[in-house]
């Protein structure tokens, strides 16, 4: 079962499409390429959430649909969820 979403081919985020376990093997697809794929959920990432595709340390940039969606300001591992308590906007 497909868990999470790679919209473009540089993203570091996946998109989950379902509700993911913590402990769980999630397993995604690219959209746009061959790639497929896994990881163990190291927490809860609700349906719609990002979840790390690689390990990040602060100041890094997060790229979603291609796109800089902001930058971390607290270590995140892969598999982690990557919400607002890890990254911010690059905006204010």
């Amino acid at each position: 079962m497909i868990s999470f979403l790679i919209h473009e081919d540089g993203d570091s985020v996946g998109v989950a499409v379902i509700d993911i376990k913590k402990g769980e093997q999630a397993e995604g697809r690219s959209l746009h390429g061959q790639a497929k794929p896994a990881l163990k959920a190291l927490a809860e990432i609700p349906l719609g959430h990002k979840i790390a595709l690689r390990d990040f340390a602060i100041g890094d940039t997060v790229i979603k649909y291609g796109c800089d969606v902001g930058k971390v300001v607290a270590p995140i591992k892969k598999g982690e969820h990557v919400h607002v308590h890890n990254l911010k906007t690059k905006r204010w």
